[in-house]
């Protein structure tokens, strides 16, 4: 062999190593989340213009303002129609589609255990059932399984695991339940009321305030746990009672208990499949400016107390509107684990379980920020991820899915429900377009 072409050779090998090293480097930057340095203090707080996929945010209790800082801002987003070329965004290696759209009010999406997703339309009094079974990413059935509800928020499966018997709906004031079998996509029989007297959000009958009321089953099936928010934003009159708790109750709607006490708003409930540890996803209290108080996402203690309506996450923080009340609670209050930007408006949770997603997000939550109106530079609107390891959230959290705001600062998209399709995707209601979501890494359908 001449020395020429031996060199011709090693060149040519080389030039294969690099390039298969590039490959490697390529498939496993596919595989990994891009991450961004965590933004810390004030510059965690930002807005909706230093939103990002990637975008990380770690706010602590260090990092809180002063009550009246700012004036309480009025701030309601206009919301308009999606403008030609707007589109959410994810993090690269991710694809966003339509996989329905036409819904009014799509709020709580669940999936079944056959894999159909349960959407409540919550304006419209029903609850739909989307089952896409050739995975090509969108829905070849789409029927509604009941309607006659009085704004339906929680879905929920009993008993837990692949044969359910019954679908439980958590209307505004009451929870029923409807014969369920795997399949079924419409009601094959009458709903049942198993708790017909949760305090009510419906102004028409004599009620008010937070409306959504999420359901979940603990991991035994024993307990039904049901989130009732508050009726103000930081009254503690009588009208409270039962609000701004999680109840607990059996699955046939008896034995009613108070699970955890001081949750101004617990939108969405979750359990974490590896842990069995009940989540929440809360709206904090309004009025005290635009950094106060961060929303935010915590396991929650049962007997646990957070704060509400006199502290807000922790002890040395009392509501000045409350100043000098109940004392003997300042060290009962528990701090939360994540703090959020103020007034994004967290609504539903989910645990990722699916696998098509990196090995980094499996486990961890998403949650929906439905967007502020309370704050004078709009935050929310937007999809987050907040990693959760062994059981425990690390504190930050990253911008996941965003873009449903206009350069103008009108709004086109507000997410409100995410769940783990069957294929792995996530599943992402927008009650501002009437869209759900579909979130695919690969771009695999």
């Amino acid at each position: 062999m001449t020395i020429r072409l031996r060199h011709a050779l090693q060149s040519a090998l080389a030039l294969s190593l690099l390039l298969l090293a590039g490959t490697i480097l390529a498939a496993r930057a596919a595989e990994e989340p891009a991450t961004s340095p965590t933004l810390k203090g004030k510059a965690a707080l930002g807005d909706w213009t230093t939103d990002a996929p990637g975008v990380r945010r770690l706010i602590t209790l260090d990092d809180l303002s002063t009550p009246y800082d700012t004036p309480s801002a009025r701030n309601n987003p206009q919301v308009v129609k999606q403008p030609e070329g707007a589109w959410p965004k994810a993090p690269a290696g991710f694809e966003v589609t339509k996989f329905a759209t036409g819904l009014k009010q799509p709020r709580v999406i669940v999936r079944a255990p056959n894999g159909d997703l349960f959407v409540a339309e919550s304006a419209a009094g029903r609850i739909r059932v989307l089952r896409d079974a050739d995975g090509d990413g969108k829905p070849e059935v789409d029927e509604v399984f009941a309607d006659g509800l009085k704004r339906p928020f929680g879905v929920a499966f009993h008993p837990l695991g692949g044969e359910p018997e019954h679908v439980y709906f958590a209307n505004t004031d009451s929870v029923v339940r409807f014969p369920y079998k795997n399949g079924d996509v419409k009601a094959t029989g009458e709903g049942e009321v198993v708790i017909d007297d949760v305090p009510t959000g419906n102004e028409a009958v004599g009620g008010g305030g937070h409306w959504t009321r999420d359901i979940q089953f603990s991991p035994d099936g024993n307990t039904l746990f049901v989130s009732v928010g508050s009726r103000s934003n930081v009254d503690d009159d009588d009208r409270e009672i039962r609000r701004a708790d999680i109840l607990a109750f059996d699955p046939d709607g008896k034995n009613e208990r108070v699970y955890a006490s001081g949750i101004r708003n617990p939108v969405g409930l979750a359990v974490d499949p590896n842990t069995g540890r009940l989540w929440t996803s809360v709206n904090e209290r309004d009025g005290l400016g635009d950094d106060l108080v961060p929303d935010y996402i915590t396991h929650v203690e049962e007997g646990g107390f957070y704060g509400w309506p006199w502290y807000y996450l922790d002890g040395a923080h009392q509501d000045p509107r409350h100043a000098g009340k109940h004392p003997e609670l300042k060290d009962k209050v528990i701090t939360p684990d994540v703090l959020l930007q103020s007034h994004s408006a967290s609504l539903d949770l989910t645990f990722y379980d699916g696998e098509s997603f990196p090995a980094e997000y499996r486990g961890h939550i998403f949650a929906a920020e439905h967007g502020s109106w309370n704050r004078a530079r709009r935050t929310g609107y937007k999809v987050i991820r907040v990693p959760v390891e062994k059981g425990v959230a690390t504190g930050e959290y990253e911008d996941f899915l965003v873009g449903f705001v206009t350069p103008e600062g009108d709004v086109w998209g507000r997410p409100v429900g995410v769940a783990t399709s069957k294929d792995g995707s996530l599943m992402v209601t927008d009650d501002a377009s009437g869209t759900v979501w579909r979130v695919a890494h690969g771009g695999s359908k």
